[in-house]
C-alpha cells in the first residue's frame, strides 16, 4: 500500500473516508458507461427512422393530387430533409442540447407537446403492473420455491410457464375477447365512455385501465416468478441455511431472514433488466386495447413515416429505461455494498 492511501488509515475514520472514495468512483464509472450508452442510442435513434422505406413527405401529400415535385421539394427543404446525412445529424444533437423536440411532420404539433399527453397514460400502465407483478411474483415464488416439487409449485410453475409462453399481443387480445366481448364485464378500448366528469370520471378510467393493467401484471408476474422460485431453491439448499436450521431457528426465521434477504439483490437486479420489456409489452398493450398513449404515438408515426415523433418518443423511452436501470443499479449497491468496491467498479 502507498504513502497517501496507507495514510488514511492512520486516523479515525480513515476506513470510512476510503469507502466514501471508492463509492465515488463507482458512481462515476456508472454514470459514464450510462452516458456513453445515451450517446450511442441517440445515434441509433437518428439513424432507425431514415433507414425505414418510404419517404414522409410522400406520405402527407399522397391524396393531394395537385401537389407537383417543385411543391414536394420545397416541403422537403422546409423540414431539412434535403440535407446531406452528416447535416441532419448535426441538427438533431442541436437540437436535443436545447431540449427542442421539433415539430411533427404531419400533425406540425410540437412534438414535446405530443408526447406529453401520451406519456402519463403510458407510465400510469407500466408502473401498477411493475409494483403488483413483482410482489405477486415475489409471494408465489417463494411459496413454489419452498415447496419444491409440490403440488403448489407444480400448480404455480404451470399457470406461469403458459402466461410466460403466450405473447403479450396475444394475450391482451385473448383477455380482451372474453372478458370484454364475451362476458362484457370491461370496455373494449379508449380511456372513458365520455360525457361523464368529476369523481365519475376517475372511476370510468380506472375500470377502462383496469385490463390493460392486469394484462401487463400477468406479464410481469410469469417473468418474475421464476427468477425467484429459482433462486429461493438454490440458496435453501446453501450450507449457511444449514447452519441457521442446526441453531434452532424456525422454517419462517430461516426463510425471511436469510433465503429471502440473500436474494434481495438478485431479485432488484432483474426488475432492472425487465423495464425494458415491460415498457414493450405496455406499448402492445395500447395498441390492443386502443389506448391514447405511447403506444399508439408510435403506431401512427411508423404508420406515417413521421420522423421527428419518433425520434421523440424513443428518445423519451430510452432516457426512462435507462434512468430506472441505473436507479435501481444505485439501489443494488446500497443493498448489497460489495458492489461499490474497487473491484466492482472496473468490471
Amino acid at each position: 500500500m502507498n504513502g497517501p492511501s496507507r495514510s488514511l488509515f492512520l486516523f479515525p475514520g480513515g476506513k470510512a473516508m476510503a469507502k466514501i472514495g471508492e463509492k465515488k468512483a463507482f458512481l462515476l464509472h456508472k454514470s459514464l458507461r450510462y452516458a456513453l450508452v445515451i450517446f450511442i442510442i441517440l445515434s441509433v435513434n437518428f439513424l432507425l427512422p431514415r433507414m425505414m422505406p418510404g419517404d414522409p413527405i410522400q406520405t402527407m401529400v399522397h391524396q393531394n393530387r395537385y401537389v407537383d415535385d417543385s411543391t414536394i421539394q420545397a416541403l422537403r427543404d422546409r423540414y431539412g430533409l434535403n440535407d446531406p446525412l452528416h447535416v441532419q445529424y448535426v441538427k438533431y444533437f442541436y437540437m436535443l442540447a436545447h431540449l427542442d423536440l421539433g415539430f411533427s411532420l404531419v400533425t406540425h404539433k410540437n412534438v414535446a407537446d405530443m408526447i406529453g399527453e401520451k406519456l402519463f397514460w403510458t407510465l400510469l400502465i407500466i408502473f401498477p403492473s411493475i409494483v403488483i407483478g413483482n410482489l405477486l411474483a415475489l409471494a408465489m415464488g417463494t411459496f413454489a420455491g419452498y415447496w419444491h416439487g409440490g403440488k403448489i409449485d407444480w400448480m404455480l410453475t404451470a399457470v406461469n410457464l403458459i402466461i410466460f409462453a403466450t405473447p403479450t399481443f396475444l394475450l391482451g387480445m385473448l383477455f380482451l375477447t372474453f372478458f370484454g366481448f364475451q362476458l362484457r364485464w370491461f370496455p373494449l378500448s379508449n380511456l372513458s365512455t365520455g360525457g361523464i366528469s368529476g369523481m365519475e370520471y376517475y372511476l370510468d378510467t380506472a375500470w377502462h385501465m383496469c385490463l390493460p393493467i392486469v394484462v401487463l401484471t400477468l406479464y410481469e408476474l410469469s417473468y418474475t416468478f421464476f427468477i425467484v422460485k429459482n433462486s429461493i431453491v438454490q440458496v435453501r439448499n446453501e450450507y449457511f441455511v444449514f447452519v441457521a436450521g442446526s441453531k434452532g431457528l424456525t422454517e419462517r426465521s430461516i426463510m425471511f431472514r436469510h433465503v429471502l434477504r440473500c436474494i434481495l439483490p438478485q431479485f432488484i437486479s432483474w426488475i432492472a433488466l425487465n423495464i425494458s420489456y415491460m415498457v414493450t409489452g405496455a406499448l402492445l398493450i395500447e395498441v390492443v386495447f386502443s389506448l391514447p398513449g405511447m403506444g399508439s404515438l408510435i403506431y401512427e408515426a411508423v404508420m406515417k413515416r413521421d420522423y421527428p415523433v419518433l425520434q421523440g418518443a424513443f428518445l423519451v423511452m430510452t432516457i426512462f429505461v435507462i434512468t430506472m436501470n441505473f436507479l435501481a443499479e444505485m439501489l443494488y449497491g446500497i443493498v448489497d455494498p460489495r458492489v461499490g468496491d474497487n473491484k466492482s467498479a472496473t468490471t
